[in-house]
């Protein structure tokens, strides 16, 4: 057995739960912090990743009930089956590419960490099945594997340039000091949905509304306006619109549902941001070992830590955006014309694709909510054209396809631009395509270093 086999088998065994807390332990070590120290805040890391995936589990589960519900009460019947993100990063890992994507990530985050082009450190090795997708789906529109590792590599570039950018945002909004989110479903979400929150700020009455948490909480009160109480109100309209029709033959046990939803999702607003304020105390050892390292030997260069966007949806206007994008989600299923896909298994993901929107939209829960709304029209059109792809891809890893499902996709990646502009590039252009992206990452890494204030405002940062 190989050292790449046995790496993917690590990796694949381990998962990101343990793979972080070790990388991170390592990483700290390096950095010069104490033994002790270092091996304290990896644990407290993995911790608060468990407990955070825990909350997400609880928000999973509650979700998948609702969108079973309406699937089942309005009849839809689509060939296209959402398998969620565990299944895509199942079939990525299993790859070719999936085997070479942890080195080639680490190697091109190194290259560009060390002579100051990116500030991003990526420690979230386990999402660097994003660049073992878009590098499959390379490989597989080309029949050129060097071409998807390729494809792969310069992926892993452009999420760093996409950390880099919007990481002031990030750190201001969600108060995360030295953090970056490079994650390769909800960066892309950021130059997309730039646009449409530039047409937002041009409707007359909708861009007055006052609807980021706290301006909330000041119009309904400290009670209606708190989280907790947000997510049990969420929780109890989700509930009402998914199982209104079962109240005919079963009154009670369907009011329990409802009552049991809305208290998961108050659970879920409360529990979640206790879990990032964990996470921090085990990243701020890490931080503070990166800051004095660098100050020693790169002239005080700021360098980020590069984590999962799970850090970001525990906040208010995140996780209420994604829950209240669920209705809006499927009835987008069943209008939208040419529309294939049926939704179910990733619709928790909602939150995700729209947490690093947050900081461009001042947290403003109803401009949130409208860019959020015609990104997923886009992202329903991007999933449709890639799950022919993917669906190949998951055959060839030994997936097994839905018996109900001609062709499967998802919501993470699939409603993501970026895997399906690199499949097109290796398809119709090849290595040029390929080499065409690379080009593009340079040039905004290049202009971004030239005027990191204006673009740093540009993705939601005050600039001051």
């Amino acid at each position: 057995m190989d050292f790449l086999t046995i790496l993917k088998s690590f990796v694949d065994t381990m998962g990101a739960t343990v793979l972080l807390p070790v990388f991170i332990f390592i990483f700290a070590l390096i950095l010069g912090a104490k033994a002790g120290r270092a091996f304290r805040a990896a644990v407290t890391i993995g911790v608060a990743f468990i407990g955070i995936n825990l909350v997400i589990g609880l928000m999973w589960g509650a979700l998948s009930g609702v969108s079973q519900a309406l699937v089942t009460n309005v009849g839809i019947e689509r060939d296209i089956i959402d398998v969620g993100w565990p299944a895509a990063a199942a079939v990525a890992f299993a790859t070719d590419v999936g085997l070479w994507v942890i080195p080639v990530g680490l190697i091109v985050n190194f290259a560009l960490l060390i002579p100051g082009v990116t500030k991003t450190l990526n420690v979230d090795i386990w999402n660097f099945w994003h660049y073992a997708l878009i590098g499959s789906l390379v490989t597989y529109a080309s029949g050129s594997l060097p071409m998807g590792l390729a494809a792969a590599a310069v992926a892993a570039a452009f999420m760093l340039f996409l950390g880099d950018w919007t990481a002031k945002g990030i750190q201001e909004f969600y108060d995360l000091p030295g953090i970056s989110i490079p994650h390769g479903m909800t960066a892309p979400m950021v130059p997309l949905a730039l646009p449409f929150n530039w047409l937002f700020d041009r409707i007359p009455g909708l861009r007055d509304v006052d609807a980021d948490p706290d301006g909330i909480e000041k119009s309904l009160g400290s009670t209606f306006g708190d989280p907790m109480v947000m997510g049990l109100v969420i929780g109890l309209i989700l509930g009402l619109i998914a199982y209104f029709g079962e109240f005919a033959g079963a009154f009670i046990p369907t009011l329990g549902k409802i009552i049991v939803l809305g208290f998961e999702l108050a659970a879920v607003m409360v529990l979640l941001p206790r879990m990032v304020r964990i996470l921090m105390e085990g990243l701020i050892p890490v931080s503070e070992a990166a800051r004095d390292f660098m100050s020693k030997r790169a002239s005080d260069r700021e360098v980020y830590i590069g984590l999962d966007s799970a850090v970001l949806v525990g906040h208010p206007s995140a996780i209420s955006t994604g829950l209240l994008l669920v209705p809006i989600a499927i009835l987008l299923s069943i209008i939208l014309p040419g529309n294939r896909m049926l939704l179910f298994a990733d619709l928790a993901v909602l939150p995700f694709l729209c947490a690093q929107i947050a900081p461009m939209a001042k947290g403003n829960i109803v401009r949130m909510v409208f860019v959020g709304t015609i990104l997923l029209i886009f992202g329903f059109y991007f999933a449709n054209a890639l799950a022919p792809a993917i669906t190949a891809i998951a055959g060839g890893a030994g997936f097994a396809i839905p018996e109900n499902a001609v062709l499967i996709s998802s919501i993470a990646d699939g409603f993501v631009w970026s895997p399906l502009a690199f499949m097109l590039l290796g398809k119709y252009l090849g290595w040029i395509g390929i080499g065409l992206f690379a080009i593009l990452t340079a040039a905004l890494f290049y202009f971004y270093k030239k005027n990191e204030a204006a673009w740093d405002k540009l993705a939601g940062a005050s600039g001051e």
